[in-house]
């Protein structure tokens, strides 16, 4: 072996890139388990441990720890390997392996791993010594794993690969997170030390305390300093979670039990925490904040579950994902022309709460904004919608009731989109050339192309449009009193509204037939923009033609939907991990205890990321058009300076 080691270790020879190296039972085999031998192999090892150590620069060296044996089964010429000399040969082969190189950790490794699975299996070995197959199976696994995802960087892999290295836009970050923990925990020591100065003092003549303390507002640079405070702990979670592997991830497996059972669960508790909605108009707030709550909850256990390998499930979640772009369109659009607000104030508002989560995480996590496709396209269907309704000639409710010609000049706008939409979306050339301009491609592209981005966009094309109509539509019946939306009044008159809710039971239940007779995701994929629609409408119909059923919500379900797009995000990271390819592991061993620590730490980093974003954008998007401008300018600034370093970076890694 030593002869082997050291041709190896000559520069004129090619070097292996694995080395498994081991010995010991045959030593103890041959000399009767003499303590001499023992000698004799720590002499050894310390001869060829400095020439593992040099070929250990260039290659892979693994020294494999001998196996225990079951003493009961070993023949009578082997009854002299024990597991206690076992145990002496590899303590020897450690100690010296480890203590080969003075001033540095060794660079060959121990295998240590067949060992351990040797402890399960060695019951099962036939003569006691040698393992069974699927032993030595599992230990080559493993071994593969160790030299082969370090190259190929599975997103899945949870075993053996190195931390990436930290990018200098990481490390930025890392330094300002740093610097609003430092200027926070400064403000805090003046602000206590000026709430001792001004403690309450005993007035002698009367005994009474006299009250010096004016509470004086907190400053917006105080209130900027701990919301980045604690988004920097918060970020320094997600970057332990799913970047530095300290925390092991598990593979998904689906069964119909883990999908179904907790969505019975959620639905129990959505339906025993309900109250009086404050309003009773259609997809009134408290209901749209319901609607996104419960899907969310059931789009996150579709995820953890595994469910997307279920052709039927995943069509349905098709049709929630759907629902959440039909509502961008009713919701955005009911505003427009509603306030006619088209000021700038409100778009950045908009943009601001869509993307600053997006944004940290590009850079903490050091993801393509596309990774989180959820959020490009709801942002990009926003400035749709915004670039729409803003064109002159801008027409808004107000217009409109002074002259029905407004309401056929909103449709025709309505009718650019759509031949719009249409053309993109058969025109998969024309869209690529669009979104592969720079500096569009830093944003939308994915694995080099933004193939991914046409793919998500194209799914869901037409539902934002009929968000839209209907928001329209429905406005429109509103402001001409057609509807009944009073306290437990029904929609619409006895038989129309009968009519109606059979007509949405029937649609309802038709779309699941077919969703669940789907055999061909790619099909499927095809019909879907065309058909959510229906199942989407028919929920809105159900959900609200009945007056009881319209005058009532889910507050369990509605506190869940007001932080629905922070759950979406952080579950990328912080429950699901390794890009939600796989599941976080807190606590090993126990399934049911991780999964309810996981999920509650998860919930609690959503409802908080969702307060920090809510009191940053009331700093950084400031009312004032002066001031707004000012900031825009700072903020193009930040983001010019960093296409700039991403570009430097991607250059440095090509």
């Amino acid at each position: 072996m030593k002869q082997c080691i050291k041709v190896w270790t000559e520069d004129s020879v090619a070097k292996p890139h694995v080395i498994v190296a081991g010995a010991a039972t045959w030593s103890i085999k041959i000399h009767n388990g003499s303590n001499e031998a023992l000698s004799q192999y720590k002499m050894n090892i310390t001869s060829i441990a400095p020439l593992l150590e040099k070929l250990a620069k260039t290659s892979d060296v693994y020294w494999v720890l001998q196996d225990p044996v079951y003493e009961d089964l070993l023949s009578e010429n082997r009854k002299m390997i024990t597991n206690e000399k076992i145990d002496a040969y590899n303590e020897a082969a450690v100690s010296i392996l480890n203590s080969s190189t003075r001033n540095s950790k060794s660079n060959v490794k121990m295998f240590s791993v067949s060992k351990l699975i040797a402890q399960e299996t060695i019951m099962e070995s036939l003569d006691g010594l040698h393992l069974p197959e699927s032993s030595r199976e599992t230990s080559a696994m493993i071994l593969m794993n160790v030299y082969c995802n370090k190259i190929l960087k599975p997103v899945d892999g949870s075993c053996c690969q190195p931390r990436p290295p930290l990018t200098l836009i990481q490390k930025l970050a890392a330094c300002f997170f740093t610097l609003s923990i430092i200027g926070y925990l400064i403000f805090y020591i003046i602000h206590r030390n000026a709430h001792r100065k001004n403690k309450p003092c005993t007035d002698l003549e009367s005994g009474e305390e006299k009250k010096n303390i004016i509470n004086t507002p907190v400053s917006p640079l105080e209130t900027l300093l701990q919301s980045f405070c604690k988004l920097g702990l918060i970020m320094a979670y997600f970057y332990m979670c799913d970047r530095a592997n300290l925390f092991m991830k598990e593979n998904k497996f689906y069964t119909h039990s883990s999908f179904f059972i907790p969505i019975i669960y959620i639905l129990v508790l959505g339906v025993f925490y309900n109250e009086n909605t404050k309003e009773t108009k259609v997809l009134n707030r408290e209901q749209t904040d319901e609607w996104k709550g419960w899907m969310q909850l059931v789009i996150l256990i579709y995820h953890i579950s595994g469910a997307s390998t279920f052709l039927p499930v995943y069509m349905h979640i098709r049709v929630l994902v759907a629902a959440y772009l039909f509502q961008t369109g009713y919701g955005h659009f009911s505003y427009f022309w509603v306030k006619g607000d088209f000021g700038v104030h409100r778009v950045c508002q908009v943009l601001f709460r869509l993307n600053f989560l997006v944004v940290v995480l590009c850079i903490v996590m050091d993801r393509p904004y596309q990774f989180y496709y959820f959020v490009p396209l709801v942002t990009v269907w926003f400035m749709i919608i915004y670039v729409t309704l803003a064109l002159w000639p801008q027409i808004i409710q107000k217009k409109a009731n002074g002259n029905c010609l407004w309401h056929f000049g909103l449709l025709l706008k309505l009718a650019f989109l759509l031949l719009f939409i249409c053309f993109l979306a058969y025109s998969q050339g024309a869209f690529e050339k669009i979104f592969s301009l720079w500096p569009l491609s830093k944003c939308f592209e994915l694995k080099g192309n933004v193939y991914e981005w046409w793919f998500r966009w194209r799914l869901d094309r037409y539902v934002v449009f009929h968000g839209m109509l209907f928001a329209f539509i429905y406005l429109a019946l509103q402001k001409r009193q057609v509807l009944s939306e009073g306290k437990g009044e029904p929609l619409f008159s006895n038989k129309i509204s009968n009519f109606l809710l059979f007509i949405s039971v029937v649609s309802f239940l038709t779309y699941s037939i077919w969703a669940s007779s789907c055999k061909n995701k790619a099909e499927c994929n095809e019909l879907h923009p065309s058909v959510s629609v229906v199942q989407i409408l028919a929920f809105i119909l159900i959900r609200n033609i009945p007056g009881y059923a319209r005058s009532v919500y889910s507050s369990f379900f509605a506190w869940f939907g007001k932080i629905s797009l922070e759950l979406f995000i952080c579950q990328y990271h912080i429950w699901l991990a390794a890009d939600t390819r796989g599941i976080l592991v807190l606590i090993p061993g126990n399934p049911m205890l991780n999964i309810i620590v996981s999920t509650f730490i998860f919930v609690c980093v959503a409802h908080e990321i969702s307060q920090i974003t809510n009191d940053l954008a009331q700093i950084i998007i400031p009312k004032d058009n002066s001031s707004l401008l000012k900031r825009l300018a700072c903020i193009a600034a930040f983001f010019c300076g960093l296409l700039i370093l991403s570009s430097i970076q991607d250059k440095s890694r090509d």
